[in-house]
């Protein structure tokens, strides 16, 4: 055995830190897919499968390999190809996501965030995975000195490879992921590992023309990757970065500054350039205040959970005086960007939470409680059940109201926006819903009040601002009254990742149907010039 091998130190580092890189490769590999596939428990549960998979092959593989050719190059040398393939991830993997997306949504109808989530981490991370796989079963071979010791000496490596993966766990996701982004994430780790192998060939004075290779390659990598930009192609982003908690993006348009933090779709957040009304669904949520008579009070308190830039917490302020306006974010970069970006009031009190968490955490009572934390299909089932409705419920004033945003409207029975509503149904007695013109959004108004509509209807034509009012007589012929179902979402059970990817496969069929049938007809020709 090699001379540096002699010290098992040294073995129980190369344990340690692939361990550690296997973890935050993972971790990595979240933050890489949900720009394009959100975060949901669907696409961690396709990671970590994924991941598994590749792991077990590496084992069996690796162990087997030892076994017929005991040599320590083999298994260094992989660790290399182990940390080149990584660090190449940032510079293609966001195309490789893009390819895929685009073939399977040109050939599939159902399962899209599925089958596209699943090929994308097939294609990225399972070959790097499964080298790190063969880790462990060769270090067994080369660590293992009689049977007198074997298992204190497994038992060692085992402890260092659970140490570096608790590490790996904790490191990208508090550290480096918030401070330095997804892409340099990789680099790091993939840096780790290629120093592991070139320590190993350097030690030995062989393989010298390929440890300069890597190198080389691993330099241009982090060159062409360092920059980590997801949304690649835009040319107006004021900002794009990453929190613990999301991929973000700032958007410089003609007349608006958007919020996504999703690459391909979706708004969080906008402030249009002067004191217009948004077009979106924000706009439909100022009935909430109305039925609530704030417009009469002299004092009322309104509380968003989900506040994200403050658009709907501005419109409040604009719109109705003598307000106090509380928001809870549980993403502290959101609140950055919402005082460097989109002019939200310091008046505004901004408490970084979870939505549930805070109505559990506190005693007063609004007016107004604006329910607004769903994107996507990463709805979080916590603030979908009927236990965080009764709670919401509780923290309402007697003629309060709640307004809930729902963005997956769709037809097919036992859809989410229809157990939502049902389950809402079962807890408030008076429930009206309008879907907002020319979007997917639908919002649901609630309240203990059965008489909530007449007042609204009635008070529309007293209201001061003309625009307002204008917006309310919109609202008032799109509102109907919800009959209450048994589709119930519990805290036991809630499958609103499930219902919301059958929505989202609808939604993209309407989006893309017109180029799959230029598609068929003309092929990719045709596609790009319909584009």
């Amino acid at each position: 055995m090699e001379s540096i091998l002699k010290n098992k130190y040294y073995l129980y580092l190369t344990e340690f830190f692939a361990g550690m890189s296997v973890m935050a490769v993972e971790l990595g590999a979240s933050r890489l897919l949900a720009p394009y596939f959100s975060s949901s428990q669907i696409v961690w549960t396709i990671i970590i499968g994924t991941i598994m998979i590749a792991m077990a092959l590496g084992n069996i593989w690796g162990g087997r390999s030892a076994d017929k050719n005991p040599d320590p190059d083999r298994l260094y040398m992989r660790l290399i190809i182990a940390a080149l393939w990584i660090a190449a991830i940032p510079v293609v993997g966001k195309y490789i996501i893009l390819a895929i997306s685009a073939v399977l949504v040109m050939s599939i109808n159902n399962n899209f965030l599925i089958l596209a989530g699943f090929a994308a981490c097939m294609v990225i991370f399972v070959f790097p995975l499964f080298l790190l796989g063969t880790v462990t079963p060769s270090l067994v071979k080369y660590t293992v000195d009689s049977l007198d010791d074997s298992g204190k000496t497994v038992g060692t490596l085992g402890a260092f490879n659970t140490i570096g993966s608790i590490i790996g766990t904790f490191m990208p996701t508090f550290v480096t992921i918030p401070a330095v982004g997804t892409a340099v994430t990789f680099l790091i780790f993939s840096g780790v590992l290629l120093v592991l192998g070139l320590v190993y060939f350097l030690s030995r004075k062989v393989k010298g023309k390929a440890c300069a290779i890597a190198v080389f390659f691993f330099i241009v990598c982090s060159i062409l990757g360092h920059s980590g930009s997801f949304a690649f192609w835009e040319g107006r982003l004021l900002y794009e970065g990453e929190s613990i908690y999301n991929y973000l993006q700032v958007k410089d348009t003609d007349d608006s500054v958007i919020l996504s933090t999703n690459v391909l779709f979706g708004v969080q957040s906008i402030m249009k350039k002067g004191d217009s009304l948004t077009g979106m669904y924000y706009d439909y949520a100022l009935a909430a205040p109305v039925m609530a008579g704030i417009h009469e009070k002299k004092g009322a308190d309104i509380l968003i959970l989900g506040m994200g830039t403050g658009t709907y917490a501005k419109q409040c302020m604009h719109y109705f005086e003598n307000i106090s306006v509380e928001g809870v974010e549980i993403d502290q970069k959101i609140t950055d960007l919402a005082g460097e970006y989109f002019a939200l009031p310091d008046t505004v009190e901004v408490t970084t939470y979870d939505g549930r968490a805070y109505l559990q955490a506190v005693d007063k009572k609004y007016d107004v409680i604006m329910v607004d934390a769903y994107q996507d299909i990463t709805i979080p089932f916590q603030m979908s059940s009927v236990e965080f409705f009764m709670l919401v419920k509780e923290h309402l004033k007697e003629d309060g109201v709640m307004v809930v945003n729902m963005n997956m409207h769709s037809d097919e029975e036992g859809n989410i926006n229809e157990y939502l509503s049902d389950t809402i149904a079962n807890v408030f007695p008076s429930v009206y819903t309008a879907d907002v013109w020319g979007s997917t959004n639908r919002e649901l108004f609630a309240a203990q009040n059965r008489e909530i509509l007449e007042y609204f209807t009635e008070k529309i034509d007293l209201l001061g601002n003309e625009e307002l009012a204008d917006m309310m007589r919109q609202v008032s012929g799109r509102l109907s009254a919800y009959e209450k179902g048994e589709l119930l979402l519990t805290d036991d059970k809630a499958p609103v990742e499930l219902l919301g990817m059958s929505v989202i496969d609808g939604l993209i069929q309407n989006e893309i149907g017109y180029y799959k049938k230029v598609f068929k007809e003309e092929g990719i020709r045709g596609i790009l010039n319909a584009m």
